[in-house]
């Protein structure tokens, strides 16, 4: 059995870029930037930054582009890819990406709580729903 799957936390390095495919797929890619804080064994405190490429697809990409801004912190779930094409100057290239499939907004605006979401958490409320309270599928960003 294999397994393929990247957790991270941390902070935007820039707004999302979104666009969309010529199928009609949108599409984000964001930077995430995580720290690592250790002493090492003269005592002395390190630190060192990780930088980190992740592509949204769909819901979630659209949700980046409405909701996140450089400096945001998230935790994203998903898969590691990697691609390669080849250059201007004739130099196979290569980029390692994280593919998203689950993503939680850490600090939400006003100072709120949170928000998750994944590509697949969108779904309809049942017919005998209280409607005092109820919430409507339309009435949901993501």
């Amino acid at each position: 059995m294999d397994l393929n799957r990247a957790t991270i936390l941390g902070r935007l390095t820039r707004d999302p870029e979104v666009r969309t495919t010529p199928s009609g797929q949108s599409v984000a890619n964001i930077g995430v930037a995580t720290n690592r804080v250790w002493t090492d064994h003269s005592g002395t405190r390190q630190e060192k930054v990780e930088y980190h490429n992740i592509v949204l697809w769909g819901k979630l990409a659209e949700i980046a582009g409405q909701y996140l801004g450089k400096g945001r912190r998230v935790y994203i779930e998903g898969r590691l890819e990697t691609r390669d094409w080849t250059g201007q100057d004739g130099v196979k290239k290569y980029r390692t990406e994280i593919i998203g499939d689950n993503l939680i907004m850490l600090d939400g605006p006003r100072g709120s709580t949170g928000v998750g979401m994944s590509r697949d958490a969108v779904s309809e409320a049942p017919a005998d729903a209280p409607s005092d309270d109820e919430i409507k599928v339309e009435d949901i960003p993501f």
